[in-house]
């Protein structure tokens, strides 16, 4: 099977599609240290919140609970991978990043930075719990 593409920002190119195998397609084809990024996320979401629902649109892994839509995503960028929390605005503590979209935040991993897998996990565990977006 080819490799897939890798778009701006080093970014994999995966087919979309629901369940758990397009995402793990999208964190194997992550170039370098993201690779080790993608896959403490992906074990986070699974370690934290039961029933997760997984699916890759636009090129980007989305976690959300089956009819309640999808609370995060993530996305690879030349320097960082980006979260996408879509109702940031109600975590506590906010993520760091701001958005255009009223109630997103966003959180970004740089190659050298340590994983606060706590604070991770409790963002993850916050935002599980409400409403989703319906994409």
């Amino acid at each position: 099977m080819d490799k897939p593409k890798l778009l701006s920002g080093g970014n994999p190119q995966i087919p979309k599609g629901d369940g758990d195998a397009p995402v793990q397609a999208y964190i194997a084809a992550m170039p370098g240290w993201k690779k080790r990024v993608g896959r403490t996320l992906d074990r986070l979401v699974e370690r934290t919140v039961a029933d997760i629902r997984k699916a890759v649109k636009w090129n980007t892994p989305f976690y959300g609970i089956e009819g309640n839509g999808w609370f995060l995503a993530f996305h690879c960028f030349d320097r960082y991978v980006k979260l996408t929390f879509f109702r940031g605005t109600s975590l506590v503590p906010q993520p760091p990043e701001s958005s255009k979209q009223k109630e997103v935040r966003y959180f970004h991993i740089h190659e050298d930075d340590v994983i606060d897998e706590t604070q991770l996990a409790e963002w993850i565990r916050q935002a599980a719990a409400l409403p989703g977006e319906k994409l």
